[in-house]
């Protein structure tokens, strides 16, 4: 079968473009915004990528197209697929009726967390020789590709409460139907497409509903929305993580030390290999459901001191002249905090010099503007690409303004960074997107200085 994905360099699609090829499909696909780590994964992997969504596409006559939630109505390759009533399907729906189905599903779902927590928990059941098949919504360095398609049992899947397509308004997770799911988190976000959190409350209680009552659902203790979403009713066994009467883990002799525990039973420690408070509770609830499907605590901990981690998750892009460059992903002010917290326990006094592009639809509607400040407060400079948003951001980050840098002029900003930076620094750059390819040119321009 020929398949043609629309929208296929976003990280969900572009894990559904691996997966098709590798259970023998012919894979191509589209998309406007193509930029790594997911256009050189696609190309390594032979599958065609094409610039834009011309209608002309169509000429390829593919068995089915894949349409990605972020295509919608006007699109004129869609357009022209609903004109000519061409074969369409969402990549939720498509990957639920040709990969997911007979097979245990491990579902990660929350606000934050969901690649790190799924590519751990990847990686646990890798470790332990169960084979795992998968689909993160980034690229874990020990496989090195966000999807694998494998002749387990077993598929660990990120995910996402975001809406499914244009023709599909539930959220993805709804299509998976999972046996062992992790509800990591849940606060406010996407407000593109929730009006509130009570909204999104409910996409969850529509995950807890469909699960079976022999499978098991890990949620965290410390989040009163999760409770909420569980009183609504629950069928399937249930265990909370981040909780002393339940699952925790806390900080040991040093500060990249977890100790675990379940119900106030050691279970074993391990040197972190990502920093911060949250990876622990990340590591905890992938030990937890790593044990659902036979991984004992003892080899999920061990297992921990091999995995390495994920890219843009405070990944390392470079050092130059003693500035060392982060990339990351956050974009909400809840990860925002927590990454800076993280690389903080990290770097101890060192500087760090916090970059952000407020790039997510919910950060351009201006809807968290009151939370920046706050989750940025523990960087010591802190500089804000504002281009093309309807909101003052100036304005929002004026309680720490004596800090803070905001510029329309990406080369501009480069420029300034490069000026303040000097060596020990730290520079975290934080977006969902490719941010102009920031990274690399500031690591340029400090080598030009």
């Amino acid at each position: 079968m020929h398949i043609h994905i629309l929208g296929i360099c976003g990280t969900f699609m572009g894990g559904i473009a691996l997966l098709a090829r590798a259970a023998g499909h012919t894979v191509s696909g589209c998309d406007a915004n193509v930029y790594p780590p997911m256009s050189t994964q696609l190309e390594e992997q032979g599958i065609d990528l094409i610039e834009g969504y011309d209608p002309a596409q169509i000429a390829g006559a593919p068995d089915v197209f894949v349409v990605g939630n972020a295509v919608s109505r006007g699109n004129p390759l869609l357009e022209e697929i609903l004109d000519r009533g061409l074969p369409y399907v969402s990549g939720p729906q498509w990957l639920a009726e040709n990969v997911l189905q007979g097979r245990w599903v491990l579902a990660v779902a929350g606000t934050h967390g969901k690649t790190t927590t799924t590519s751990l928990l990847a990686w646990l059941l890798e470790d332990a020789g169960l084979n795992p098949g998968f689909l993160v919504g980034g690229v874990p360095q020990n496989f090195g590709v966000s999807a694998r398609l494998t002749d387990s049992p077993f598929f660990v899947i990120e995910a996402d409460e975001y809406d499914t397509a244009f023709c599909d308004k539930r959220s993805k997770f709804v299509h998976y139907r999972p046996r062992t799911a992790i509800l990591n988190n849940l606060e406010f976000d996407h407000a593109d497409i929730f009006a509130d959190l009570a909204a999104i409350e409910t996409q969850f209680h529509h995950l807890v509903r469909i699960m079976p009552r022999n499978g098991r659902i890990l949620a965290n203790g410390t989040e009163s929305s999760l409770q909420r979403v569980i009183e609504r009713g629950c069928w399937s066994e249930l265990e909370w993580f981040d909780r002393a009467d339940g699952w925790l883990a806390t900080e040991g002799a040093s500060p990249d030390e977890a100790v675990f525990a379940l119900a106030g039973q050691g279970l074993g420690k391990a040197v972190m290999p990502l920093a911060g408070r949250h990876n622990r509770s990340n590591a905890l609830a992938a030990i937890a459901a790593a044990r659902h499907v036979g991984v004992t605590p003892a080899v999920a901990i061990d297992a921990l001191s091999r995995f390495k981690g994920i890219k843009r998750r405070l990944e390392l892009r470079g050092c130059v002249a003693g500035v060392t460059v982060y990339d990351d992903f956050a974009h909400h002010p809840t990860a925002i905090a927590l990454t800076i917290e993280g690389l903080r326990r990290q770097v101890g006094d060192a500087r760090i010099l916090a970059v952000l592009e407020p790039r997510s639809n919910t950060m351009k509607l201006g809807l968290m503007a009151a939370q920046l400040p706050a989750s940025l407060e523990a960087a010591d400079r802190v500089f804000c690409y504002a281009r093309d948003l309807g909101w003052d951001v100036a304005a929002a980050l004026a309680p720490i303004a004596s800090k803070t840098l905001v510029s329309d002029d990406l080369e501009a900003m480069v420029a300034a960074i490069v000026a303040e930076a000097r060596a020990g620094d730290r520079v975290l750059v934080m977006s969902n997107g490719g941010f102009g390819g920031i990274h690399q040119r500031l690591l340029d321009a400090l080598s030009a200085r």
